[in-house]
């Protein structure tokens, strides 16, 4: 067993696998949660249900194949995510007309839904969340931090006003660090992204960041205002 000081990465894999959290998939970048490791994730949905239905927030579940089409009717959404897109091309045999995205985030598909619940200024604030599996092709993965296949939940909100979707993403933002911190008692700097940080097609992005041991920080939350 290394220690900490002299290989945290590896320190870290073997912690996980002591703690007997996760094992490795046969699909690359993908792994497997035991149940150790999901019990957590089950008692993260706990808390954050409990706030969300204290925010007036409710779930709701979409679907994780995306058309093409609606990734090109938002051409910065599309190229932030472009390299890390799987599609499905093909089904029962017979090659698809058109390319459908495993979502990589829901702002599309859900977007698309919402031009047709809401009517008028009646039907706002629409206020959703979503607890998913979200899917982004990455070069390097490392389990919990960073795996092609995720866990994640997702709320989407439409709002009447900017100040109102403003005041919206930074009470989530708020959620995030209570939660990360007396939850997980992982302590959270939290804050503005930088330009070329920001969430593909967002007008502002803030997260909470947690610092790991060898120096480095983990984005730990993310809460976007994506304007009109």
């Amino acid at each position: 067993m290394v220690t900490r000081k002299e290989d945290f990465s590896r320190w870290y894999i073997q912690t996980i696998q002591q703690a007997d959290l996760m094992d490795y998939s046969p699909v690359r970048g993908c792994m497997i949660f035991k149940p150790n490791g999901y019990e957590i994730w089950e008692h993260i949905q706990d808390e954050f249900n409990r706030k969300f239905k204290a925010e007036g927030i409710r779930n709701a579940y979409f679907p994780m194949l995306i058309p093409e089409s609606f990734f090109e009717k938002e051409k910065d959404h599309i190229e932030g995510f472009s390299p890390e897109l799987p599609w499905v091309t093909e089904a029962a045999g017979e090659k698809l007309e058109e390319r459908l995205a495993l979502r990589p985030t829901s702002e599309t598909i859900i977007g698309d839904a919402y031009s047709r619940w809401i009517q008028s200024h009646r039907d706002l604030p629409l206020e959703i969340n979503q607890w998913a599996n979200v899917f982004r092709w990455e070069m390097r993965t490392l389990p919990f931090l960073r795996t092609s296949e995720f866990l994640w939940q997702e709320g989407h909100t439409v709002h009447a006003t900017a100040e109102e979707a403003k005041e919206r993403t930074m009470r989530m933002l708020k959620i995030y660090e209570e939660t990360v911190e007396d939850l997980l008692a992982l302590p959270v700097f939290s804050g503005e992204k930088t330009p070329s940080e920001r969430f593909a097609g967002a007008e502002r992005t803030y997260s909470i960041e947690a610092m790991v041991q060898d120096g480095r920080s983990i984005q730990a939350g993310t809460s976007h205002y994506m304007g009109t």
